[in-house]
């Protein structure tokens, strides 16, 4: 369980195919508080710490998170949110995130508004997912309110203290997003599924 609150910015150091496996290894500040089997979203993506060496450690993304996440488009040099999973009993700063990504987003928009930023994404109708006003969803692990919400697009607000810590300074048109919707909102919607 996270909380869609970025710890820390990540650089990828290695990528390592294995089989149809890909092992990351990431250098953070906060390596040394990492332990083996700990459970680490990258991008939002849950992924387990396999190995720590100094200030690196790596995380191995499977097939199939490689196919639903922008991982598989990482390289070398590229900056990720990290976060660590939530303690049982903080304070959950963000939202329920699951670690889970539903699809990716392409950014279609970045327009800055007198000190923030409003960043649009359209993402494919196929999955049925929804956003709606004010709600919450995560980009790229960060959670954040819905500002603009329509038929498989929406709009997030950047304040400067988010887009300076964490990836979203990096975030051009174009680029690939991992999109987690509300767990909250992904129930609903399938319970009136299962009524009709």
């Amino acid at each position: 369980m996270f909380t869609g609150i970025i710890e820390e910015i990540g650089t990828v150091e290695s990528l390592n195919k294995s089989g149809s496996n890909l092992d990351i290894t990431v250098k953070t500040v906060i390596t040394d508080e990492l332990k083996i089997d700990q459970s680490v979203a990258h991008n939002g993506v849950c992924l387990t710490v396999v190995d720590i060496k100094d200030e690196f450690y790596t995380v191995t993304a499977i097939a199939e998170t490689l196919e639903k996440t922008n991982l598989g488009f990482l390289n070398i040099g590229d900056k990720i949110n990290i976060e660590r999973a939530m303690k049982l009993g903080d304070r959950l700063d963000g939202h329920i995130v699951q670690g889970h990504i539903d699809q990716t987003a392409i950014c279609t928009a970045v327009d800055e508004k007198d000190g923030s930023w409003i960043f649009s994404f359209s993402y494919d109708a196929a999955l049925n997912n929804v956003t709606i006003e004010k709600g919450s969803i995560t980009v790229n692990g960060v959670s954040l309110t819905v500002v603009n919400s329509k038929l498989h697009e929406f709009s997030v607000a950047i304040i400067p203290y988010t887009y300076n810590h964490t990836t979203f300074k990096n975030l051009s048109v174009g680029d690939s997003v991992n999109l987690e919707f509300d767990v909250i909102g992904k129930y609903v919607k399938r319970l009136n599924e299962l009524r009709l």
